[in-house]
């Protein structure tokens, strides 16, 4: 039984859990105020959360099925390969149809219970996106621009604004530029997922957005959408906080710049080997530091998300004991 569970975990991507938790944290921060009871918070937010995990490993899961062939090749993704081929296609298709009716039910109850239809709505689409992202024969991945956009929605916005609209109907215009800071710096951070898998997706015919561009100009383009999104996120955190007169709390945002430059580094370090790339006749070796680069983003997406998680916890505590 434990070996079932750890092979589904694999191929449900569970290193997704933290990110998704910033996802809920955001939106929670922005959304959730007094005289709203900790129970009643508590009961929406294990829910909420329980939705946005069932959500992701769906995705995760159809993204597996459907890239299995090209990560078969991919010697960095054999845990995932094997965690599959013990665990079965088959059956992995049946734990997807189960776990999509169970999600539904629980969008429908949550639907119901606050009378929002528009929860329902964002379900839907965010799920069927985040399935036809790698399913045939859509296959939005392979679809350039058509890609970045679909895993922002997926992967930033509709989870944030689920959680935001179970606790509120206002749209707050501070909340809108910091979901566009995350919008824009969630992709940043994955452009060097997509660096790693360069190579492969190439030789595969998959035009992903970096394919299309070239390694030089995804790298560049990552490092202007993570510079913009920080900013973003920064002064609407800073808004927020002077606002609220706790000046002090304000300085948290140097957080961000923090963790922001640390990230920066390491995308400056895969612009510039693949502007080496691009001029040299080594480029077996080249590329393969560029993978092995690129191979340590799962890090760089924690550092940056759970800057963001902390200081939104720190918000929401403040709502509360004002």
């Amino acid at each position: 039984m434990s070996k079932t569970i750890r092979q589904l975990a694999i191929i449900s991507r569970a290193e997704f859990l933290l990110p998704n938790l910033g996802s809920l944290t955001m939106g929670l921060a922005w959304s959730a105020s007094p005289p709203l009871s900790l129970t009643e918070m508590a009961i929406l937010v294990v829910l909420s959360f329980t939705i946005i995990n069932l959500s992701s490993a769906i995705g995760a899961q159809a993204n597996t099925i459907s890239d299995h062939e090209l990560d078969s090749r991919d010697d960095r993704k054999e845990k995932l390969v094997q965690a599959l081929d013990s665990f079965g296609h088959d059956r992995l298709k049946k734990v997807l149809v189960v776990e999509f009716v169970v999600t539904l039910a629980l969008v429908v109850l949550f639907m119901l219970a606050k009378a929002k239809p528009v929860l329902l709505l964002m379900w839907v689409v965010g799920i069927s996106l985040g399935c036809l992202y790698s399913t045939p024969p859509l296959r939005i991945k392979s679809k350039s621009w058509l890609a970045p956009v679909t895993l922002i929605l997926v992967l930033a916005v509709f989870p944030i604004l689920f959680v935001y609209f179970t606790f509120t109907s206002r749209l707050d215009p501070v909340f809108l530029l910091a979901l566009v800071g995350l919008a824009l710096t969630v992709y940043g951070v994955i452009i060097p997922t997509e660096i790693r898998d360069y190579f492969g997706d190439k030789v595969m015919g998959i035009e992903t957005m970096t394919v299309h561009l070239g390694l030089v100009r995804a790298a560049l383009f990552g490092i202007m959408l993570l510079s913009l999104g920080g900013t973003l996120i920064g002064i609407a955190f800073f808004i927020t906080f002077a606002y609220g007169q706790y000046l002090l709390l304000s300085l948290l945002v140097l957080a961000i710049a923090i963790a922001d430059l640390i990230v920066l580094r390491k995308l400056r370090k895969l612009y510039t080997l693949s502007k080496e790339y691009e001029n040299s006749n080594a480029k077996n070796l080249i590329a393969q530091e560029i993978t092995n680069l690129s191979a340590n983003n799962p890090k760089w997406i924690m550092l940056v998300t759970q800057t963001y998680s902390f200081i939104s916890i720190v918000m929401l505590v403040r709502k509360f004991l004002h």
